[in-house]
């Protein structure tokens, strides 16, 4: 049975990180301190270094030749359930989005182990439950994590794509726009005055060119009329050099813009610039024929953009896999997992232990890792106009998913997997704990549904205490 120093040892490991994040809180409420810019460094600061050494530290500790396997296989059963229950929602779901089922994982399976569960578990279930929190710590860092980047890199990828297919349908429909008012016009005059009265209503996206060449050059205007330019506003203003014109009794009409592969650079490909005569608008055949096969380019992008967002080609799959790979062999935290596996490993095998000097240097900034997490947490709250910054009615589904589902996954794959005995009990305690504070530092980092997680941080942890104490009555019953 739980004591009142029992809870003691819980409190005291639990307050001061709500001090921390009430000092992080006033100092942007009330004392202004730190302006929006700064916080988003200092919890920059937390995913690129703070959280990635707190990592390494605690996989390098572990001994993984001593594990608790049917512990590890249920609660990685647990995980890969959810996981895939929720990938089938997202994809055969109307209401399913990549972007929730990235967040209800979150909030369904990667509990706070490392804060709560250790001194919880510990006063529980006694000292020799320690070990099994650590694995799952370790777990967590090394699988979930890393899981989770990878989801969040897809996620970036997978919306940069759509968003390309999205700039070049918006430059088809210009071009096509453009073309189709350019075979209206029968007249240079008529053509003059309806540009320059379109020219005040259009966005600053395209640029028309007319060039208007006199039929011989003995004409009495030919100094005039060499060189007609009409522009449509744009700040990339082209018009041709009359030198370097050929022939004469023609109009020119020149469509300019910027297309997805210049937008970055001072000059225009070659794919930006449409030109159309005079002879082909007036015999008809090839403003027509140009107009059709802009038709068909246009519903070519619509079709592509719509592969985009349903089913992917192999070699978009292919193309999404390579960019996120480039990032997460970027990103310190997959380093962190990896070489901390590799030296509890090694050091495991042959019994060696760390430097001090290397010892010293990852637990110097490893200690401020929770610390700068729940300082990074109170900065976002006191950012956001209200605390509870997701809505009343996302906070009650996002403690559903942390205390509710989580815990009855788990005790469904601990059942299945073989778990009994005071190990079930405390896989399914550990599974009802607060939501973990390294998830909401990676929903910030890539700006996806940071409010949700952040409240279920804040409020999973105010209720967490008598919830874990209820499930530890009814299980002793």
């Amino acid at each position: 049975m739980i004591s009142y120093k029992d809870i003691a040892n819980v409190l005291n490991a639990v307050i001061p990180l709500y001090v921390t994040m009430f000092l992080a809180y006033a100092s942007v409420k009330w004392w202004k301190l730190f302006t929006p810019d700064q916080c988003s460094g200092i919890n920059r600061f937390v995913a690129v270094f703070a959280i990635p050494l707190l990592s390494f530290e605690f996989i390098s500790r572990i001994n993984p030749f001593k594990l608790n396997y049917l512990f590890v296989a249920a609660d990685a059963v647990s995980k890969v359930l959810v996981l895939l229950l929720l990938l089938f929602w997202s994809t055969f779901s109307e209401n399913g989005s990549l972007d929730w089922c990235i967040t209800a994982f979150s909030l369904t399976t990667l509990p706070n182990t490392l804060v709560m569960g250790i001194p919880l578990l510990k006063a529980m279930y006694g000292d020799n439950q320690e070990a099994l929190m650590i694995q799952v710590v370790v777990l967590q860092s090394v699988i979930w994590y890393t899981l989770l980047l990878f989801l969040f890199e897809l996620r970036a990828a997978r919306n940069d794509l759509v968003l390309l297919v999205k700039v070049s349908d918006q430059m088809t429909r210009c071009s096509s726009t453009s073309r189709s008012s350019t075979k209206a016009e029968k007249n240079s005059d008529q053509d003059q005055q309806s540009i320059a009265q379109e020219s005040d209503d259009q966005e600053d996206e395209v640029v028309h060119v007319i060039v208007a060449k006199p039929m011989s050059s003995s004409s009495p205007d030919l100094e005039q009329q060499r060189d007609r330019v009409v522009l449509h506003q744009n700040s990339n203003k082209v018009a041709p050099d009359s030198s370097e014109d050929e022939e004469y009794g023609k109009e020119l009409h020149m469509f300019v813009w910027r297309c997805a592969c210049c937008s970055n650079s001072e000059g225009l490909c070659e794919h930006s610039v449409q030109v159309c005569s005079r002879k082909d608008e007036e015999s008809g055949d090839g403003g027509e024929k140009e107009l059709d096969e802009c038709e068909k380019r246009e519903e070519q992008v619509l079709e592509k953009g719509s592969q985009v967002c349903s089913c992917m080609s192999t070699k978009m799959v292919r193309l999404i896999m390579t960019m996120v790979w480039s990032k997460l062999i970027r990103n310190p935290n997959t380093y962190a997992s990896l070489f901390g596996l590799i030296w509890a490993l090694v050091s495991s095998k042959w019994n060696i232990k760390k430097p001090a000097v290397m010892e010293n240097s990852v637990t110097i900034l490893s200690n401020a890792g929770l610390g700068m997490a729940m300082f990074s947490l109170g900065l976002f709250m006191a950012l956001q106009p209200r605390i509870i910054a997701c809505g009343s009615k996302l906070a009650a589904y996002g403690m559903l998913m942390r205390f509710i589902a989580g815990p009855a996954f788990m005790a469904i794959a601990s059942i299945v997997v073989g778990v009994r005995g005071k190990t079930l009990k405390v896989s399914i305690v550990q599974a009802a704990l607060p939501q973990g504070i390294v998830p909401f530092v990676f929903a910030r980092e890539y700006n996806l549904h940071s409010e949700v997680l952040s409240t279920g941080v804040i409020f999973g942890m105010i209720i967490s205490l008598p919830i874990t104490i209820l499930y530890y009555v009814l299980l002793g019953l």
